[in-house]
């Protein structure tokens, strides 16, 4: 297995939170750096993104250890492969199972290409997404 990775800032990205919320700035004073891992898997971050709508960490890490120790992989074709059914019974909401159901479709089909997200702005992502 890789070297997990971690969404990378500094001091330029923390003094300019500060600048703009005091209550913010406090709050990264007393807590300090915060490791905040990736993945760099962009089907698979989504759907990490679709489960943890809502419910907490915990309740996140829980769910998302469940799904893939019962998909080995969390991409279009193993989602497929699953099925909405089994996709609930790894502790998440049918809603959520059902959109991740739909995101897969559309990736498989070729309607929704992850790539071009690492080309667009942060509101062309949103906006495709």
């Amino acid at each position: 297995m890789g070297r997990k990775k971690y969404f990378r800032y500094g001091e330029k990205e923390t003094a300019y939170l500060k600048s703009r919320d005091k209550k913010l700035g406090a709050v990264i004073d007393a807590v300090g750096p915060v490791r905040r891992e990736l993945d760099p898997d962009l089907f698979s971050a989504v759907a990490r993104h679709i489960v943890g709508q809502q419910i907490s960490n915990k309740a996140l890490a829980a769910v998302w250890g469940r799904l893939l120790d019962g998909l080995g992989k969390v991409d279009a074709a193993t989602v497929l492969e699953a099925g909405e059914e089994k996709l609930h019974s790894f502790g998440m909401s049918f809603r959520k199972a059902s959109y991740i159901m739909d995101f897969a479709r559309k990736v498989d089909a070729g309607d929704f290409r992850l790539a071009a997200l690492k080309t667009m702005s942060d509101a062309e992502a949103v906006a495709a997404l």
